[in-house]
């Protein structure tokens, strides 16, 4: 059996975990918020439609802010549309996803929603087809008080106080072609910084993203980041990333090693940053909002479930509702563990999507909700994690993949909070056959136990949670787990994510 071996000392610190790395994404997309989140007619529906079995898997999930209404959907998006009477609401054919958008649920509704399930909203303004000044009018709508036209419309259609959102994303993956509005590194950078700079002078306390490369796969991965910052860097706080991942062609090695993509794609864009910062000489760091990541078989949806004709633009359609794996969720789960890794620079990030589309959630019309696999790693770390990251000694044996060269067998994070005195390990073992090992050196935490465990593995890796089968997959304890002295020794089974809490 291979072994393992991690050295955790709570000096050895990163950067402060903030909930904001814990947040979600909503698109109107497909089933995500007409028979995900909103269904009026279901049996646990409350007044306002949204449905209360979704509510409760939301707040169970632990998600922060909660980026929307797009992703791709917001570059053909016209705010006013989604306010004011239902019955006035205009229907809109959303060209990103080839549907028909009824804006019956809009920007007030999605922030009632938000307040039930506890989350905070993560504005994305229309650069594609619009510009500056619509997102001006967005900001007056959404943050000024009273006193004005649009702030004076907000309170007649219903909201007396401001939203008061923090964060705004200036457009989505503008470097893409397929996006609506899609521009070069230049031209983007030029409208951003515009926008920025005026939506700052209306309300300077805004936090701004601007949009880096939808992955760092494009072919002006690295340079749209230069070029864009070139423009921006005084005027944003933020610069996107976005992967997804997937497993091609049967190579399972590979695809259980994403996460070094991951790494790599965060440090490619922190160093660039850090370039630009030094060319401007400039005295702030721009970080990383990490807003769509997650597993999504791109493929399935390019090839069978697209949407075409011209007279074909159905209302909800069942798009990119993938269903996950175990394989599938110890990826995410190392996904997580990168993304906290980076805990210094990625302090925002948005899992893409909550319910229904590439989600952790699932639901049926008129039926159950249930939880994906994916959905334990993201809730128990969520609830686990806290305090600062910690940079662990990690020694662990290699193996090799097609894609990625040779790789970790074992990868790790570990995260303490001094205020409790709780550290929480995060781990994932990639080997397709064989269980590790693991001892891990814990004399620097004092005298700890171990408070709960949690591995999610299973003899079939490809096992999945469906509307038939809606529990198959869930963790277990690990019990292999137990401290002695300076030690804390377990086994991690073969593909497999695990979370062990001490304090």
């Amino acid at each position: 059996m291979p072994s393992a071996r991690l050295t955790i000392d709570p000096r050895s610190t990163i950067g402060p975990i903030r909930r904001r790395l814990f947040g979600g994404f909503v698109e109107h997309l497909g089933r995500h918020v007409y028979d995900g989140i909103h269904e009026p007619g279901h049996p646990t529906a409350d007044t306002e439609g949204f449905r209360q079995d979704v509510i409760e898997l939301v707040r169970e999930l632990g998600v922060s802010t909660i980026r929307y209404p797009g992703g791709n959907f917001v570059s053909g998006f016209r705010w006013e549309d989604s306010v004011g009477p239902r019955e006035e609401r205009p229907r809109r054919l959303d060209l990103a996803w080839h549907s028909t958008e009824t804006n019956e649920v809009g920007l007030h509704e999605f922030s009632d929603w938000l307040e039930k399930v506890g989350s905070d909203m993560m504005l994305a303004v229309n650069l594609g087809t619009r510009g500056t000044l619509e997102a001006l009018d967005l900001l007056e709508y959404a943050n000024i008080a009273g006193g004005t036209a649009l702030s004076q419309q907000r309170i007649a259609n219903g909201r007396t106080d401001a939203f008061g959102v923090k964060m705004w994303c200036l457009g989505n993956e503008m470097d893409g072609p397929w996006q609506l509005g899609h521009r070069s590194a230049d031209d983007y950078g030029k409208l951003a910084s515009r926008t920025a700079k005026a939506m700052r002078q209306l309300d300077p306390s805004v936090e701004l993203v601007v949009c880096g490369s939808s992955s760092a796969h494009m072919p002006t991965f690295g340079e749209w980041e230069r070029v864009v910052l070139s423009h921006t860097y005084e005027d944003v706080d933020y610069i996107s990333c976005h992967a997804y991942y997937e497993e091609k062609n049967g190579d399972l090695g590979s695809f259980l090693a994403s996460a070094v993509d991951m790494d790599g794609f965060i440090e490619t864009v922190v160093a660039t940053a850090d370039h630009v910062k030094a060319v401007l000489g400039s005295d702030k760091s721009v970080n990383i909002s990490f807003d769509e990541w997650n597993v999504w078989y791109l493929s399935r949806f390019q090839n069978v479930d697209k949407i075409e004709g011209l007279d074909n633009w159905p209302v909800a359609p069942r798009l990119l509702e993938d269903v996950y794996s175990v394989a599938d969720a110890v990826v995410f789960g190392n996904l997580m563990i990168s993304l906290l890794k980076h805990s210094d620079r990625v302090t925002s990030a948005s899992l893409a999507q909550l319910v229904n589309v590439i989600a952790p959630i699932m639901t049926e019309p008129g039926g159950p909700a249930w939880r994906q696999t994916t959905f334990f790693p993201f809730s128990i770390t969520s609830r686990l994690a806290g305090g600062e990251a910690l940079e662990l000694k990690l020694d662990a044996p290699t193996y090799e993949t097609k894609e990625y060269g040779v790789v970790p067998l074992v990868d790790a994070v570990a995260t303490h909070d001094a205020s409790t005195g709780r550290t929480a390990v995060f781990l994932v073992n990639r080997s397709v056959e064989e269980a590790v090992t693991l001892t891990v050196d814990v004399g620097s935490l004092g005298e700890v136990s171990v408070l709960e465990t949690h591995t999610l593995a299973d003899d079939d890796v490809y096992a999945k949670n469906t509307l038939a089968e809606p529990t198959r997959v869930a963790p277990r304890p690990n019990d292999t787990a137990r401290i002695d002295g300076r030690e804390l020794t377990a086994t991690l089974p073969p593909v497999s994510w695990t979370a062990i809490s001490l304090g």
